[in-house]
């Protein structure tokens, strides 16, 4: 899997683990291992610039999803197609208050993000309530899932 991460928003970011986190998600998600996926940390300014022209929401986000090929989980027994996933755009600066706010750590904040970024990339969305359950059940799961690989080295 190939997953890009750019970090530009001048934050200190722990890359790896961002990445293992991304690449964990997308195993569970059985998406074809040539799959993929860029992930952008932006500062606050540029973040606020995205979310007026993508969105026509006012001030900064804290996660913005691009999709490119559509992809979609792979199924068991189905192979995967090949493609590109897209790109997750995270704010560290709005993870970072959000984090505050939740009493937990700006790392925990930017992994609940990524996963919820790339649930988005795969088709979830959350504008209903039975997607929101639906979208946040399987959240909560990955990100429960993904505790004890946390900080652990390499995960392939």
């Amino acid at each position: 899997m190939s997953i890009d991460i750019a970090n530009e928003s001048g934050a200190e970011v722990d890359e790896r683990e961002l990445s293992r986190l991304a690449r964990f998600v997308l195993d569970r998600m059985r998406l074809h291992p040539q799959a993929e996926l860029s992930v952008v940390l932006v500062d606050e300014e540029t973040m606020a610039e995205h979310h007026v022209r993508w969105m026509d929401e006012p001030g900064p986000t804290d996660v913005l999803a691009f999709p490119m090929d559509e992809l979609r989980p792979g199924r068991e027994g189905e192979d995967p197609p090949i493609g590109l996933l897209g790109d997750v755009v995270l704010c560290p600066q709005v993870a970072e208050r959000q984090a505050k706010d939740a009493g937990h750590s700006t790392e925990d904040e930017l992994q609940l993000l990524a996963t919820h970024g790339i649930l988005h990339l795969l088709g979830y969305d959350h504008a209903e309530p039975e997607e929101h359950q639906e979208m946040f059940g399987l959240q909560a799961r990955l990100l429960a899932e993904w505790q004890p690989h946390r900080g652990a080295g390499d995960s392939g």
